[in-house]
């Protein structure tokens, strides 16, 4: 081969998984592939048709297949598997993770999933059927129940010897639960302690009694959150009677909390959540996502064009009013969407609780007014100069009571969705914000009545 042929197959620096893959260069591939970690290979391949993905996989080894697999959302893993033959399907499903296992049956077709199911050794199926077991979105879904755990009674020495010998099957030995004879909880320690204590002393002297933990039904995203709380690296999880059944991990924690605020921003936007890469999805599966939302809000703001109706004749004796409309309205709603936003945000990470909802009125009451007195000042200049003071004061009367309205509402409506056990992404930003352009105008045309005198 020339020296010009070999550098013809050698993927540049510029060049994608997606660019090698449609000018179907397979030694280009496997010279991209040698020299990308996987979490990059799985990026590249989750941009990819489900053909094309599935023969860039074939080409990785089977050891950087299983870390790259691992990598994929469940809904890209799924489309990994449909193409690969028998021997190639157990070798990869066997090697995961029991969490990540689970996590993607519970999305998969039960055909699938049954083949999945059978392709197990009798341990990883036990385990895996187990995980099943745990109601979606709790920790003992996410949780790893590959775990040393230590007996309370054991020196340093046997602690240490306990761990190289069960290390190899565990998924993370940095945290170390205790447990007594009933595999109940008592404490954790870390594996540093071990490593720095004199070997003939007692691990109940360096176990940290009453530890974090979360119960295997507990909701994932709060004991993630937990854990981001306390700077843990991984978390005990235990059943209802304290008994030890696997470990949280961070980077399942960081997954969890990653998934919930995607899916937070996306309901925040009026859009239903997708899954998958957004370089992935097409256009038509995009917009079906988006579509039912704009919907509902098209039909919510029927509303706008209710309260303008009502107050036609108003406008007919001042149309210098309708030039401020598009001006109040917008100033209203992201004053709401602003509020909603910080307090969906504050509910999400701990910091306001459904108890504080009149500290939250009160609060955001207030801030809506200062921004109101602050938009009124910039709104009677323009008001001044472009249909005189009388219109001007209307103006200005409005911003102040639409902000502090705005913000009551963006405030209280995610606490009120939370305490009648609605996600309060659903009901934030776009939902406030129609609410506020027709409660808007009813407060701008009542102004102006009892302003103006008409």
């Amino acid at each position: 081969m020339s020296q010009t042929d070999v550098i013809e197959v050698r993927p540049t620096l510029s060049e994608s998984l997606q660019d090698i893959a449609d000018s179907h260069r397979v030694d280009a591939a496997l010279a991209w592939l040698d020299n990308h970690p996987p979490h990059v290979i799985a990026d590249q391949l989750a941009r990819m048709d489900a053909v094309q993905a599935g023969m860039a996989f074939r080409l990785l080894d089977k050891d950087l297949a299983l870390a790259v697999f691992e990598e994929l959302e469940p809904v890209d893993q799924q489309q990994i598997l449909q193409g690969l033959r028998d021997q190639s399907f157990r070798d990869l499903i066997e090697g995961m993770a029991p969490d990540d296992r689970a996590r993607m049956l519970r999305e998969a077709p039960a055909k699938v999933a049954k083949k999945v199911l059978a392709g197990l050794s009798p341990r990883e199926r036990r385990m895996t059927a187990a995980l099943l077991g745990y109601p979606e979105g709790s920790a003992g879904q996410y949780m790893t129940p590959e775990v040393v755990a230590l007996p309370q009674n054991l020196t340093v020495a046997e602690a240490l010897t306990m761990v190289r010998a069960k290390g190899a099957t565990a998924e993370t030995v940095y945290t170390l639960p205790v447990v007594d004879a009933g595999r109940r909880l008592t404490g954790i320690v870390e594996l540093r302690e071990l490593v720095l204590s004199k070997p003939d002393a007692m691990i109940a002297e360096l176990v940290v009694t009453e530890p974090a933990c979360a119960r295997a039904t507990d909701s994932a995203e709060k004991a993630a959150r937990l854990m981001r709380e306390t700077n843990d690296i991984n978390m005990p999880v235990v059943d209802s009677e304290n008994r030890l059944v696997g470990l949280l991990t961070i980077d399942d924690a960081v997954e969890v909390i990653e998934a919930a605020d995607s899916e937070d921003v996306a309901r925040q936007a009026g859009s239903a959540p997708w899954e998958g890469h957004y370089m992935a999805a097409g256009v038509f599966q995009l917009a079906r996502y988006r579509a039912m939302w704009l919907l509902l809000l098209l039909f919510a703001a029927t509303l706008t064009v209710s309260v303008t109706d009502m107050f036609e004749g108003t406008l007919q004796q001042a149309a210098h009013l309708a030039l401020f409309i598009p001006l109040l309205i917008g100033a209203g709603g992201n004053a709401g969407a602003q509020a909603a936003t910080s307090c969906v945000r504050a509910l999400a990470v701990g910091e306001v609780r459904v108890t504080d909802l009149f500290k939250v009125i009160w609060r955001e009451c207030r801030v809506g007014l200062v921004l109101g007195s602050m938009l009124a000042a910039a709104g009677l200049v323009i008001g001044g100069l472009f249909v005189g003071p009388r219109v001007a004061v209307v103006v200005g009367i409005t911003l102040v009571l639409i902000c502090g309205w705005a913000a009551t509402i963006g405030g209280t409506m995610p606490l009120l969705a939370k305490k009648l056990r609605i996600d309060p992404a659903v009901v934030s930003a776009p939902m406030v914000t129609t609410l506020v352009d027709a409660t808007g105008l009813i407060i701008y045309f009542t102004t102006a009545k009892l302003v103006l005198g008409i």
